[in-house]
């Protein structure tokens, strides 16, 4: 029973992941004077090309068009750190994602957004699962194109503790 719920909180996770990643850029022009390092694909991404960082409310927005069945999946992909690479090489990834959020009552409400300096943010969230009490997780970003995209490297790693592979993580 406990490896079966370990399973549901992890799916919930990783569809929390993923709708936190379909929040692409925000007005916010805070950047808290906390840094840390992060390293990703993103990294050489030019100070000029980073994006404002979100504010909780854009992100909490985001995530109800970012976890609608009814938003392709070419559209979620554009939140996703090389997402149009990932969306060719497995174009039911988003759709699963999505899909086990639903499934699994998940309930997310970002609670706060931190730069990490560079092109980093870290978006902190509670999610629970078919009513459960909330957990907390850390969502890490990349800037990329102008955006913030969801760290892929951080997405794939949750498919594969959920025992699943996708081609777009290889």
């Amino acid at each position: 029973m406990k490896l079966q719920m370990t399973g549901r909180i992890a799916v919930a996770t990783l569809a929390v992941v993923a709708a936190l990643g379909m929040s692409a850029c925000g007005s916010g022009d805070k950047h808290p004077t906390s840094h840390k390092t992060a390293t990703s694909k993103a990294a050489a991404t030019s100070a000029a090309n980073v994006p404002p960082v979100p504010t909780v409310d854009e992100l909490n927005s985001e995530l109800t068009k970012a976890l609608d069945p009814s938003v392709p999946a070419e559209q979620k992909a554009q939140w996703l750190e090389d997402g149009q690479d990932a969306l060719a090489k497995d174009p039911q990834m988003m759709g699963n994602l999505t899909n086990a959020y639903q499934q699994n009552n998940a309930k997310i409400t970002v609670t706060q957004v931190q730069y990490l300096g560079g092109d980093t943010l870290t978006a902190k969230a509670d999610f629970s699962v078919n009513g459960g009490a909330p957990n907390s997780v850390d969502v890490p970003f990349v800037a990329q194109d102008g955006q913030w995209k969801l760290q892929k490297s951080w997405a794939c790693a949750g498919l594969k503790n959920l025992g699943q592979e996708s081609p777009a993580c290889e």
